[in-house]
């Protein structure tokens, strides 16, 4: 089976939501990110993803790894990804839908009402509910 890695980053509110995103003619949300480019560390490759995807600057300074996750990819047939997660402390501007980027939403941790991608509903939620509670 096929193994994609991919960098992620969970971007929670003041009150404690989390910022997902849906990508064009797709159903699940996920968190932002993407596949790193040739040479590109984990935290540039987040930095890249969410200037392209919501507008919006991060530092490298202002993430945090949540951890390593290995599960079953939301949007490619028999394929797993590898997920490094970060906890994304700081952002500059207020993030919007750009490119693949069809829709935003802010959830609670324990909204149960969306499609959610495996990455997140089977492993990221777990840890962070684990880590804010």
């Amino acid at each position: 089976m096929p193994i994609i890695h991919i960098v992620a980053g969970c971007l929670l509110d003041q009150d404690q939501r989390l910022l997902v995103v849906r990508k064009r003619d797709t159903s699940h949300f996920m968190l932002p990110g993407g596949k790193p480019e040739h040479g590109e560390t984990p935290l540039v490759t987040l930095a890249r993803e969410c200037q392209e995807e919501l507008g919006t600057s991060i530092g490298e300074d202002e993430l945090a790894m949540l951890g390593r996750f290995r599960t079953r990819a939301a949007n490619e047939p028999d394929t797993h990804i590898d997920a490094d997660v970060f906890i994304i402390e700081d952002m500059e501007g207020t993030p919007q839908a750009h490119g693949e980027i069809e829709e935003i939403r802010w959830m609670a941790l324990d909204d149960e009402s969306l499609t959610l991608a495996p990455l997140l509903s089977d492993e990221v939620l777990p840890a962070l509910r684990q880590r804010f509670d």
